[in-house]
């Protein structure tokens, strides 16, 4: 039924120098995980207690980032067995997804610019993501 996250599979990680608050990009992190495919409805995630440890910061943050993801429908707490992907969809409205959506692709973009990639470059990697959750199950 419901299976452990692979530690190979998918991987939270924290970019301290990014201006981005820590339990927001554990959010984004997750949501990621769920858009990409590498986090599928029935997937285990880490104790509150060991994303602390091994992400070496309070487990208060993790509480807040895994508390607002529950409110949104994404994760399911069951006491005595763990925090789950829920079976929910992501639901928001379509003009706010669209949103959003523009919203990364510029922030993305600017990024890949920045660090001297082209865009056809960024499509290429974005493609191979795609990919990539089909060749991991």
């Amino acid at each position: 039924m419901s299976q452990q996250l692979p530690s190979t599979r998918f991987r939270l990680q924290l970019d301290l120098h990014s201006g981005v608050p820590v339990y927001r990009q554990v959010i984004d992190q997750v949501r990621g995980g769920i858009a990409s495919g590498m986090l599928a409805a029935g997937d285990q995630l880490p104790t509150v207690r060991q994303l602390a440890v091994d992400l070496a910061i309070n487990p208060n943050t993790v509480i807040r980032a895994y508390r607002e993801l529950e409110l949104g429908g994404l994760l399911e707490t069951h006491q005595g067995t763990g925090t789950f992907i829920s079976m929910q969809k992501m639901k928001q409205a379509d003009a706010e997804r669209g949103r959003q959506l523009a919203q990364i692709v510029a922030d993305c973009a600017s990024r890949a610019g920045a660090a001297g990639f082209t865009v056809d470059e960024l499509i290429e990697e974005l493609r191979g993501l795609a990919v990539e959750p089909a060749r991991r199950r």
